[in-house]
């Protein structure tokens, strides 16, 4: 059994939206992109981050999962009994859910380590305030409230067993969580959660410039973007150093996760300080992905297949001061590994 702080909890929650809850006729809801003001209002409701992400759960439910999963009704089955369980132990319906913002702050307990504390933001077709009553439900009185700026927060104790995504036996500690508006509800750590009250009561829309980032392709599963930070570089464990070197003039990183009718594309770009060093991390990628051919044959036919396909694809690009990588496989790929779970 594997712990897991609230911290990761948050994430998992997030994750757990990727879970096929039926096919796309099952589902009335529509797959059309978000208009761009509601993407980066969510976003903007995220309190002060080092990076950002937004999930549109819609395409991952309606579209992504249904796809990949379509050969395999045992498993669709076996995750969607799972995620019923998830709703019954928790009182969190993911199915209700339209699309996630994650905020991510890097916290530096100690000397050489790094810990993520995330927030995440839900928004759909829901009751925030009917969702958290559910939550104190399902956490059959092991739950204290707090107030602050008006809300109330119900800092859960589940402290109980969870097949999460229907593969990983993971056991949940505490859950903060609050209601922040009619459909949407901010869960996480106290700390982060309470940083999603003020930002949504100052207006003063945080990371302006990592939004731009994540919301650069409106039509993406997933968006991203987050600065590496001098702290987090030193924390990075990294044994080579020529990587490691040529990191050092990296500032930020964005990327986003895609699909087409047959693929799913992927694409990260980094943005260093001047162009030189883009030109040169842009050779260190190059050389590793030489590298990398030697080490496919390790792999497992299915993993092999699918990362020989990656990289026959995958193409290098330097714009300015920005590196960008992308690289697309056949959904056809991807469906015999998920299988193998």
């Amino acid at each position: 059994m594997k712990k897991i702080s609230i911290a990761a909890f948050a994430v998992a929650l997030a994750l757990a939206l990727v879970l096929p809850v039926g096919t796309s006729a099952q589902r009335s809801r529509k797959t059309a992109p978000a208009p761009a003001s509601q993407t980066s209002g969510l976003l903007s409701s995220l309190p002060p981050s080092d990076a950002v992400a937004l999930v549109n759960v819609n395409r991952l439910l309606d579209e992504a999962m249904p796809k990949l999963l379509a050969e395999n009704p045992a498993r669709l089955a076996e995750v969607t009994n799972e995620l019923a369980n998830f709703k019954t132990q928790t009182g969190l319906d993911p199915r209700s859910f339209d699309q996630i913002a994650l905020g991510f702050r890097y916290l530096y307990p100690a000397e050489g380590i790094t810990k993520v504390s995330p927030v995440a933001l839900a928004r759909g077709t829901f009751n925030a305030g009917a969702i958290v009553a559910a939550g104190r439900l399902a956490a059959n009185g092991k739950y204290v409230e707090q107030k602050y700026q008006g809300k109330t927060i119900y800092i859960f104790t589940l402290e109980r067993q969870l097949k999460l995504l229907g593969l990983w036996d993971i056991k949940v500690g505490d859950l903060a969580v609050t209601s922040v508006g009619g459909n949407l509800i901010a869960l996480g750590e106290p700390d982060a959660v309470r940083g999603a009250i003020d930002a949504n009561r100052s207006h003063q829309y945080a990371n302006p410039e990592l939004i731009a980032l994540a919301s650069r392709d409106p039509n993406a599963i997933v968006g991203f973007g987050g600065n590496l930070t001098e702290k987090l570089r030193q924390n990075l464990s990294i044994t080579n150093n020529s990587i490691a070197r040529e990191l050092t003039a990296v500032r930020q990183v964005y990327g986003t996760l895609g699909m087409t009718a047959t693929d799913l594309e992927l694409m990260m770009a980094a943005r260093t300080v001047d162009a030189d060093s883009a030109r040169n991390l842009s050779d260190t990628v190059e050389g590793l992905k030489q590298v990398g051919a030697f080490f496919i044959n390790r792999l497992s036919p299915v993993k092999g297949t699918l990362a020989r396909s990656a990289l026959n694809n995958l193409k290098v690009t330097v714009q300015g001061n920005e590196l960008q990588i992308r690289t697309a496989v056949a959904q056809s790929q991807v469906t015999p590994l998920i299988r193998g779970y």
